[in-house]
């Protein structure tokens, strides 16, 4: 499929990104399938999951995505292609909401005159400081880089269309500018269900310097981006990516190994609010944004 070998790649990049492709993936797969049968259909779509599943393996929003557009009843192939592209339809609309939601709940957060610290590129992060300044507050951000992917890049070009005064760090540089920061905003890959956050690399010492600096250290997550998994003590895997990304020559080193993980964990006792559109919550409610809003219960096998 050609959205996998995107998401692979990152030419689709982003816990959110990722989601609405694949749903979006499965709804064109199920309508351009052509096969005789309902067995047929449901073999060929769970093969196309298991291939979109296996392109990220850290990013939950994907296997929530995918969990949600392939639950279905159906008793004939036309329905289960109907409910297919209406899984895919809602989760994408609902998506998109979503985005707009956390940001009207978390741009409240922000003050007038707030300097606002970011890391990677968060739609929903973009979102609560893109609000925040169309409530006429003014602001500052400054942005990490966010190696070796350089997603920070793609966050000031948006920042810059929506001007907002902002200032390019390196990821190392962060200490160095946290006691002027009075909010950290990011967004998140995966929450546990003690709150724990999973995000790009570098999140977890953002986070133990803000918590240092006593500054504020909000999350700003889809409630998709949730692992239902982790109830039942699920570690979450951390993709390691290859070398290349960081290191472009590394054959010329014979005694060189490099490591590449593309995300650490933040324990939730260094996040104060974690933003949904379901409201602003702390790290401790993450159980129940599971058991309500994604409809999971222990017992539920995945």
């Amino acid at each position: 499929m050609e959205t996998a070998g995107k998401i692979s790649s990152m030419e689709i990049r982003g816990a959110g990104r990722i989601a609405t492709a694949a749903a979006a993936s499965l709804r064109d797969f199920s309508l351009d399938l052509r096969v005789q049968s309902l067995d047929d259909f449901n073999s060929e779509v769970k093969q196309a999951a298991d291939i979109l599943l296996e392109t990220r393996p850290t990013a939950v929003s994907l296997s929530n995505a995918i969990r949600m557009v392939t639950k279905y009843n159906a008793n004939d192939l036309e329905s289960a292609r109907r409910a297919v592209v209406s899984n895919a339809n809602r989760f994408i609309k609902n998506s998109r909401e979503a985005v707009d939601k956390i940001g009207r709940i978390g741009g409240r957060r922000i003050r007038d005159g707030d300097v606002v610290l970011t890391h990677c590129n968060s739609q929903a992060a973009i979102s609560v400081i893109r609000t925040a300044h169309e409530m006429g507050k003014k602001i500052k951000v400054i942005a990490t880089e966010s190696r070796p992917r350089f997603q920070g890049i793609t966050t000031i070009g948006m920042l810059e269309e929506l001007g907002i005064e902002t200032e390019l760090i390196v990821d190392s540089a962060v200490r160095s500018v946290m006691n002027e920061v009075d909010l950290v905003v990011v967004g998140a890959d995966v929450i546990t269900a003690n709150g724990t956050l999973v995000n790009k690399i570098g999140t977890a010492q953002i986070a133990l310097f803000a918590h240092e600096a006593r500054t504020s250290f909000m999350v700003a997550a889809e409630t998709y981006k949730f692992s239902p998994m982790t109830i039942l003590g699920e570690l979450v895997t951390i993709e390691e990516r290859g070398p290349e990304e960081v290191l472009p020559d590394i054959s010329k080193y014979r005694y060189v190994r490099v490591r590449n993980p593309a995300f650490d964990v933040t324990p939730h006792q260094y996040i104060d609010l974690i933003c949904t559109e379901a409201g602003a919550i702390p790290p401790e409610m993450s159980y129940m944004i599971i058991r309500e809003r994604l409809g999971w219960e222990p017992e539920e096998e995945i």
